[in-house]
């Protein structure tokens, strides 16, 4: 006894498949990032900005957020007159441009109870060529 309700003969009339990653209610990790890639370091620090952290993140929650990217370092700055208590932003620093640019497409996903914002850090260098050592 089956149990479908059509036959392999429906699938002629099936309109061909939707990438649903163009529509705009597909998730933000299936879409293109929208980010201007002029606006990425040059050289290395290949640093993200990281706000609207909850006040109870770690440094294994940030990675585990970013897992599959090079992350090689986290900074979760803390208010000065409670040491105990961050400050709500931080941020990541990744070994290579590719994982920064694959990190800001993670822009307004949720971490724990809050979307948090990633962005490129502000970095003081000058936009001009890399050091001979960062070709």
């Amino acid at each position: 006894v089956s149990t479908t309700w059509h036959s392999n003969d429906d699938d002629v009339y099936r309109a061909p498949p939707i990438d649903r990653s163009i529509l705009p209610t597909a998730p933000r990790a299936a879409r293109e990032p929208n980010i201007d890639r002029r606006r990425l370091p040059k050289c290395p620090p290949y640093t993200a900005f990281l706000g609207n952290l909850p006040y109870d993140v770690t440094e294994e929650s940030i990675k585990d957020f970013f897992r599959g990217l090079n992350i090689s370092a986290v900074r979760l700055p803390r208010e000065p007159t409670n040491p105990e208590r961050l400050k709500g932003f931080g941020y990541a620093e990744f070994e290579d441009i590719d994982s920064l640019f694959q990190a800001l497409s993670l822009n307004e996903e949720s971490l724990g109870n809050r979307r948090i914002r990633v962005d490129v850090a502000d970095q003081a260098q000058d936009k001009g060529e890399c050091p001979a050592a960062f070709p």
